[in-house]
């Protein structure tokens, strides 16, 4: 069994990482209707990942013998100003991710959890990947400035996305 206070955060975290998939959602939704389908794409593509991660969090809980308690999840921002604009709230939104990820391990540390510690060693490389990968794309819409033939280059790249 996990400490209350793990099990509460790791509860708290499949909220979190369920929000993340439907922000991201929300943001397909907005490029959708802009005609970026590569940014849509993309943005769906990184919603069903954040599902995954909620059902690892679901399942963790479970197999560690812990109820799973499934609490509201907030609704996301429906509008967004600029492809840019949108990855730099993704790179924000992703670092409160990585926050809370740390949060969840230093709780396993103080409790001596080495089973949770090893499940989120996962979570903390994944973190620095959705980090670098947000970031990235979000200094190529800098540095494309008002281009339109980038912005639709980086949209066909982004429309690649295995």
């Amino acid at each position: 069994m996990l400490s209350k206070n793990l099990a509460g955060e790791m509860n708290a975290q499949i909220k979190h990482e369920l929000y993340s998939a439907y922000l991201y959602l929300s943001m397909a939704a907005h490029f959708e209707a802009k005609n970026l389908p590569g940014f849509a794409s993309w943005m769906k593509k990184q919603a069903r990942e954040e599902q995954e991660h909620a059902l690892k969090f679901f399942e963790y809980l479970n197999d560690r013998g812990d109820h799973v308690i499934l609490q509201a999840i907030d609704q996301p921002p429906s509008e967004f100003k600029s492809p840019q604009a949108v990855f730099e709230q993704v790179l924000e939104h992703e670092k409160s991710v990585t926050a809370r990820i740390n949060l969840l391990y230093s709780i396993a540390v103080k409790d001596n959890d080495y089973a949770s510690q090893t499940f989120l060693n996962w979570f903390v490389a994944e973190q620095v990947e959705e980090e670098k990968h947000a970031s990235e794309i979000m200094e190529w819409l800098k540095m494309s400035g008002d281009s339109t033939n980038a912005l639709f280059q980086i949209n066909a790249m982004l429309g690649q996305r295995s």
